[in-house]
């Protein structure tokens, strides 16, 4: 059986053969991946899959796991059905409301966008907080947001 190491080979092609089979099939529940990867001959526990899910930029929709795109980096294209609203909240924070499971998937795509308006973003479950440093900021990101994620 293949060792679980994060910085070898190894955990770029266990992160591989996940694509694969959150590609061919629904997967649930993690330790659902867990079994199918130890089945390909993989040593994996559900703390290994939930950061390669993290990593791959997966997200929990409609009770199953799917990947954002084909590639590792989540894209704004193939996330605009995850972006529900856009709103400020105040001066300085803006909130994004997305479907459930979609919150840091949409927030790697934004943090990976590096708008200079964007001091930082903090993602949960459903909902991203972005800080800016004024109002006139704030207003370029929604704005931007809005026309990157059809919202």
């Amino acid at each position: 059986m293949q060792k679980d190491h994060p910085t070898t080979s190894v955990s770029t092609a266990r992160r591989e053969a996940l694509k694969r089979i959150l590609r061919e099939q629904p997967a649930r529940r993690q330790a659902d991946l867990v079994r199918e990867l130890q089945t390909l001959g993989y040593e994996v526990t559900q703390s290994s899959v939930s950061r390669d899910l993290r990593e791959l930029g997966a997200a929990r929709v409609n009770d199953r796991y799917v990947l954002a795109e084909p590639a590792l980096a989540p894209s704004s294209v193939t996330l605009h059905g995850f972006v529900q609203e856009i709103l400020a909240a105040g001066p300085n924070l803006t909130v994004v409301k997305t479907a459930i499971g979609g919150a840091q998937s949409v927030a790697l795509a934004i943090d990976r966008h590096r708008w200079p308006d964007i001091i930082g973003t903090i993602s949960g479950d459903d909902t991203i907080f972005i800080a800016t440093a004024d109002a006139d900021a704030q207003t370029r990101v929604i704005e931007r947001l809005r026309a990157t994620f059809n919202a």
